[in-house]
């Protein structure tokens, strides 16, 4: 994750560059000082993360110019003058060029503070705007998208699994993507050709599960559609009883029968169930559990790769507003902090809906809310302070002062918090 509080520091007069840099980094900015316009030109580049922070009065090339040559290179890198009594005319005259905020000297430490903060919060809106629009833009991301770990795995696995006659047992919450993981497994191998036919198995009464057995009723002989193909059997972990004790032959002879015959059916299963365990699931009946679960896969919430949930939301977004004929709208405060701390409940499928709003313009549209509105005070504060703590070592990329000085906390009360929240600090810098 990089980091958004970087302020490039211009200004020729060492002391004073001294005192504004240390004043800064108390505040929890990462401060590189510049003593002349033309280095910080060269390192300042287009979607540099941060803010420009210059001094007006400077021999060779001066303040003014430097935002000019920043401001044609990136008209929306916020750029913040520091000017004498005299100079305020043509500060007014930047601000309408397009500076960021100007402060005349001497200036009050607060009023810088405020500045910076406020540039920086717009400097990480603006970029993250750029980074969705890219995202949102590429068509040739994977269609599992996602960068997590987990999910890094799932879709490399995927061509390995395709064409391996194994039966597949896919764990994971509610509109994590389930389906279309199978769906993806079952088109990537050889059995594409062959249908893959889907089987909704949570509360199916015995009207419609005979027939699937014995072809009765149908133009297609029930599960045997599924000849050489995927039958996929979705929520197995919901089917009622006489669904199950249906299934186990069929399972275990890969056949049905046909007037008193066996008909040998090739066809690859793969099952979906919301509850992980470490054996069956409780209502799935062990022997069809261990036909079935020849592999386990676990498609994990999105709460837990929180990392993916921006490349998905952007993907969302830019099919919604293509699909409607309109641009994408910027990503505002309200969306990012919604991205950054929303449980999703509802996981993938709860974004897309989300996104889909978001792309028509429909407002600061909110998500359901999520299952920890329901907690008391204290678990809610707690959940708060966790997710404040990771969010402040993961932007200072793992420097741990820098994130101590960001979040205003003595040193032994950060680290009270991090024991008590279970925090995993050595797993935090490896992601910094």
């Amino acid at each position: 994750m990089e980091s958004f509080r970087r302020i490039a520091l211009v200004e020729d007069d060492e002391d004073l560059a001294r005192s504004t840099a240390q004043l800064l980094r108390l505040a929890g900015f990462e401060v590189e000082h510049f003593p002349a316009a033309t280095p910080a030109l060269a390192a300042v580049s287009v979607d540099w993360p941060g803010v420009v922070v210059t001094d007006v009065r400077m021999p060779h090339v001066s303040g003014t110019e430097l935002f000019r040559q920043l401001h044609e290179r990136d008209p929306e890198l916020p750029v913040i003058l520091v000017t004498g009594h005299g100079d305020i005319e043509m500060a007014v005259q930047m601000l309408k060029a397009g500076a960021w905020d100007f402060l005349t000297k001497p200036f009050a430490p607060d009023a810088l503070i405020a500045a910076v903060n406020r540039a920086a919060t717009a400097r990480a809106l603006t970029l993250e705007n750029r980074r969705l629009r890219t995202l949102a833009q590429a068509g040739d991301a994977p269609v599992f998208l996602g960068e997590s770990p987990a999910i890094r795995r799932l879709r490399e696995m995927i061509p390995v699994l395709a064409n391996a006659d194994i039966d597949l047992f896919i764990e994971g919450e509610t509109g994590t993507g389930k389906d279309l993981l199978a769906r993806l497994i079952h088109r990537s191998g050889k059995r594409a050709r062959q249908r893959f036919l889907p089987l909704a198995c949570a509360g199916m009464p015995e009207t419609l599960a005979e027939p699937l057995f014995t072809g009765a009723g149908h133009a297609e002989p029930g599960l045997a559609a599924a000849h050489r193909g995927t039958l996929y059997l979705d929520d197995i972990d919901r089917a009622p009883a006489h669904l199950q004790e249906r299934l186990l032959p069929f399972v275990e002879q890969r056949a049905l029968r046909r007037r008193d015959e066996a008909m040998p059916i090739d066809v690859r299963v793969i099952s979906t169930s919301q509850t992980a365990a470490e054996g069956p699931p409780p209502a799935l009946l062990p022997p069809l559990f261990y036909r079935l679960a020849a592999m386990r896969l676990s498609v994990p919430p999105l709460r837990e790769r929180r990392e993916d949930i921006a490349p998905l939301f952007a993907r969302f977004a830019g099919d919604a507003a293509s699909r409607s004929g309109r641009d994408l709208p910027p990503v505002t405060a309200a969306v990012r902090t919604m991205l950054e701390r929303h449980d999703w409940p509802g996981n993938v499928r709860e974004l897309a809906n989300f996104a889909e709003q978001f792309a028509l313009g429909l407002g600061e549209s909110s998500p359901t809310p999520s299952p920890s509105a329901a907690k008391g005070l204290t678990e809610r504060v707690d959940a708060f302070e966790r997710e404040e703590i990771v969010a402040a070592v993961l932007a200072a990329n793992g420097e741990i002062g820098a994130a101590i000085r960001a979040l205003d906390l003595p040193r032994k009360t950060f680290y009270y918090k991090v024991n008590k929240h279970g925090i995993d600090l050595a797993a935090l810098r490896q992601k910094g």
